[in-house]
């Protein structure tokens, strides 16, 4: 909850929903029949959650882990959406 940027409101409740839609999408992949659908919702999530990557590297409060790696999951999220593209068609 912590990466969560201060303007979204119901941190918690915006976490177990990411979770839940983790699960389910990731699920949907594994049927043939639900594959693409699942995929789009992947890249949606992907999306949707990409204002915490960059509150992360910008905020200065996760000191812990180190800056080069918290400005690497920025392409990294790019690529994760091309990834999950393959998966529509």
């Amino acid at each position: 909850m912590k990466a969560m940027p201060p303007y979204i409101p119901k941190h918690e409740e915006m976490v177990i929903l990411s979770g839940i839609a983790e699960i389910v999408l990731g699920i949907g992949l594994i049927f043939k029949q639900t594959q693409a659908l699942a995929a789009w919702g992947i890249i949606l999530l992907l999306i949707a959650v990409f204002p915490a990557n960059i509150y992360m590297a910008t905020s200065g409060k996760f000191k812990k882990i180190p800056q080069p790696l918290l400005w690497l999951r920025l392409p990294l999220q790019i690529i994760l959406i091309w990834w999950a593209y393959l998966y529509t068609k």
